[in-house]
């Protein structure tokens, strides 16, 4: 009598589809980790020269959406690229990255509206927030639509992290352009102690997988089945755009 040992469960066939959207996942998180680098070292540059908190917590965000994106790559690359357990970790470290800045931000706001810092003018500094108005909600959209495919809520939270830096630079705008404007020294730190809290509040949903509540597993993903971020971070999207 012979005996058969178990096969092991075979691992779910990666379509082409799936294949195509995680290389784009890495390739737009390459992307960002290069303009994040650029806009976090001009922002704090200008925003330490200039005087203004808000400008300077936007460039550390940008630099804290920086190492999102590099998680983002390290998620897709060789054997992770389907593990369940790569995509749990993943998406804990992109929600870290909203609770490292909000002490910093909320604190020298906090400290600049008692003191009644004034922010001086910086054009650089309304420049790159105006470029980053414009191309950080198309990137997050363009990364909301590959988490969609590839079932990944991690994907979806760094997605989510490129509109909010979006909104935040337009609200860094305002405050730029009404202390150049008006003299209104007061909406820098008051944009600061924003920003600072919605890192926070974002950095809960995302440590919870609520930035894509509906993200199926990337298992079942690349196995060509599952829609996500049919809510969450997709209605979160939809109020922005």
């Amino acid at each position: 009598m012979s005996f058969e040992l178990p096969m092991a469960p075979a691992a779910p066939a990666r379509s082409d589809e799936w294949e195509r959207a995680a290389r784009m996942a890495v390739l737009l998180s390459w992307a960002s980790l290069f303009y994040m680098g650029v806009e976090g070292g001009v922002g704090v540059w200008q925003g330490v020269a200039a005087g203004s908190i808000a400008l300077v917590g936007w460039g550390l965000a940008s630099f804290i959406e920086g190492v999102a994106s590099a998680i983002i790559v390290w998620r897709f690359t060789g054997s992770r690229r389907l593990s369940n357990t790569a995509e749990i970790r993943a998406q804990k470290l992109v929600a870290v990255q909203f609770f490292i800045l909000a002490p910093y931000v909320v604190i020298e706001s906090a400290r600049t509206l008692i003191e009644g810092g004034h922010a001086e003018v910086t054009v650089i500094g309304m420049a790159l927030t105006a470029t980053s108005v414009v191309l950080m909600p198309l990137l997050g959209r363009a990364k909301h639509r590959l988490a969609a495919r590839l079932g990944s809520t991690a994907t979806a939270g760094e997605g989510t992290q490129n509109v909010l830096c979006g909104i935040q630079a337009a609200a860094v705008l305002v405050g730029l352009a009404a202390n150049a404007a008006i003299g209104a020294w007061w909406l820098d730190p008051l944009i600061g102690l924003l920003i600072g809290f919605v890192a926070v509040k974002e950095g809960r949903e995302a440590w919870r997988g609520e930035t894509c509540a509906d993200c199926s597993s990337p298992l079942a993903a690349a196995a060509g089945g599952g829609d996500c971020c049919t809510g969450g971070a997709a209605e979160q999207l939809a109020t922005v755009s």
